[in-house]
């Protein structure tokens, strides 16, 4: 069990570095829930991870009554990444790559970190979660499901953050979709274990 918590601990540090030394200083945004919590982040102010936290409530009460092993395992994954997020927050004003270098190492770290939460049947957020749930009672790889949640919140964030930081967004969340993908799929055909 406790290396079930240490992949939630270790994904959602993962992840956390890499939206704030990758993402946050280039305003690139990744998709799903923290992709809207860097929307509120950039438009607004707020801090990611608080806002991933109260939009990702409902789709945890649907998980409570769905999956409820799924839910436990996940609150875990919701608190802690997003706390992640918002306290290595000032890391990102002492880190900046050129645009695609960024886009891309900060995908690694996002696509492994939420990979290897999902290996643990844990999640960042509401939108990981419900693709979960979707994944589990359609066969459908959790990755894929992702990705395309992931595309939805990009084009809503569109118009905040402009064409060039748009296109670095996009091959930000492809990279995260494919490590993604990648892990998941991993376990799916070969078992994984995590030492």
């Amino acid at each position: 069990m406790y290396k079930v918590y240490l992949q939630i601990a270790l994904g959602s540090l993962l992840v956390a570095i890499g939206i704030n030394a990758f993402f946050v200083p280039q305003h690139f945004l990744d998709g799903g829930m923290i992709g809207i919590g860097l929307i509120s982040h950039y438009w607004l102010d707020l801090k990611p991870g608080l806002t991933i936290v109260i939009l990702s409530l409902p789709l945890y009460v649907l998980a409570f009554f769905l999956d409820k092993n799924l839910f436990f395992k996940s609150i875990h994954g919701l608190w802690l990444s997003s706390l992640l997020i918002d306290v290595l927050q000032p890391i990102s004003q002492n880190i900046y790559l050129i645009p695609i270098l960024a886009a891309l190492a900060g995908g690694v770290f996002v696509g492994v970190g939420i990979g290897l939460m999902l290996l643990a049947e844990a999640a960042t957020g509401g939108t990981d979660l419900l693709a979960q749930i979707i994944g589990k009672s359609t066969g459908w790889n959790v990755g894929i499901i992702i990705f395309f949640i992931d595309t939805l919140v990009l084009l809503a964030g569109f118009s905040l953050i402009g064409a060039y930081s748009f296109l670095h967004s996009l091959l930000a969340v492809s990279t995260v979709g494919f490590f993604t993908a990648l892990l998941t799929h991993t376990k799916k055909r070969k078992g994984f274990s995590f030492r």
